[in-house]
């Protein structure tokens, strides 16, 4: 058992829910207070699509399964920790700005013109997930997150059908999230820019967990 933990020790990480969950929920609870009202023209141009509820769920399993398969990859783990990184900034800043400027928008459609299975998923997801909170997207920011982590890997980037179906994935997940009435516009820009900020600081920015002793010269 000793042997197991120390092999896996960087699931540390996990340890940033216990900071994520309870500041996400205490957020969410303030849904009834005064917040700023998130909407540009275009997002009215938008029209509802239910459909757009199955790449939003899978948004859960994208995200875990990235994770799942570079916590795996042992002499990878710079990239699983390049990944966390990646997130967790994100999802950070997320909290800070919904803390320091309450916002959320009034988009969602009051009825449906249909009623299937679909349409009743959204309303589950309504009813879970106020309509608070939502700058910038961290559905569009964690879906580029996950994206990068794959191309970056070498062995799923090497594989076309990997690498399609995540950025057809990524895609169909941020057109979700305007088309299912959960985000403006303006947070899915949001969300995009500073995953595109986090990849250039992640990947392309040497951050060194350890760095490598200076040693003394001989006789010194």
């Amino acid at each position: 058992m000793k042997a197991f933990f120390y092999k896996y020790r960087h699931a540390f990480v996990l340890f940033y829910g216990f900071i994520y969950m309870p500041w996400f929920l205490w957020l969410e609870s303030r849904a009834n207070l005064p917040y700023h009202v998130i909407h540009v023209g275009l997002d009215d141009l938008i029209p509802f699509s239910e459909g757009f509820i199955v790449p939003y769920l899978l948004w859960f399993v994208y995200i875990a399964a990235v994770f799942v398969y570079l916590f795996f990859q042992l002499d990878k783990k710079r990239e699983f920790y390049q990944y966390c990184i990646f997130l967790f900034t994100g999802m950070t800043l997320f909290l800070v700005v919904s803390t320091i400027y309450p916002n959320g928008h009034l988009l969602r459609p009051a009825s449906f013109e249909r009623n299937n299975i679909f349409t009743f998923a959204v309303q589950m997801l309504y009813r879970a997930d106020t309509a608070t909170n939502i700058f910038p997207s961290i559905h569009v920011y964690n879906s580029i997150a996950a994206h990068v982590a794959v191309v970056k890997n070498q062995k799923l980037r090497g594989n076309i059908w990997i690498r399609g179906g995540s950025f057809l994935l990524m895609m169909s997940i941020i057109l979700a999230t305007m088309f299912l009435k959960q985000h403006s516009m303006l947070d899915v820009i949001a969300g995009t820019l500073l995953g595109i900020l986090m990849e250039q600081l992640v990947y392309h920015t040497d951050f060194s967990f350890v760095r490598a002793r200076k040693r003394k010269p001989v006789g010194a």
